[in-house]
Formats: C-alpha cells, structure tokens, sequence
C-alpha cells in the first residue's frame, strides 16, 4: 500500500496523541542529549511539525520519514517510522537532528 506524505502525517498524529505509543531508540536519545533537545520537542515535533524527507519505505518495510517543527526557539528535526505491532501501530523515533 502507497502512503502519502498527508497520508503518513495523519496516521502519525493518531499515534502520538499518546505518548505511551511514542518509543524512542538510544539512538535518538544520545542525539537528544548532545543536541539538549527534550522529549517535549520530540512529542510537538510529531504532533505539529511539517514534512521535511517525505515519506518513504523503509528496506525493514516500515513507512519512515522526517519531520520539523519550530519549538521554543529551535528548529527540531525528527526522523520516525511507523512500525506495525501486534497491538496497533507504533512511532519509533529514528534519531534527532
């Protein structure tokens, strides 16, 4: 199944509406530290930001893409795949830029 850029951001925003539906990798985490960005940023990021890589799939077949949004003053980059689960879909945050 094809996803538009549209179609990727709704589906996300559904996600995140939660946090607890929000996982981060270490990877992220250890950007989010060397960058001093939050976990707030990241969840506003998700929920309002705007495509900045449009969305694509992924070699591990999960729908990925990147997307900023401007929080408190920074520009936050957020790269995020939605990955299916036996439970419903989740939001893997890839890494912070």
């Amino acid at each position: 199944m094809q996803l538009t850029d549209a179609g990727f951001l709704k589906k996300l925003r559904a996600i995140a509406k939660g946090s607890h539906r929000v996982v981060l990798t270490n990877h992220a985490k250890q950007r989010m530290r060397q960058r001093r960005i939050n976990q707030r940023q990241i969840m506003e990021c998700l929920r309002k930001g705007r495509i900045y890589e449009p969305a694509h799939l992924s070699i591990q077949g999960d729908w990925k893409a990147t997307l900023e949004h401007q929080y408190a003053g920074d520009v936050v980059r957020v790269a995020v795949a939605i990955e299916r689960q036996e439970d419903g879909e989740m939001a893997v945050v890839v890494t912070v830029i």
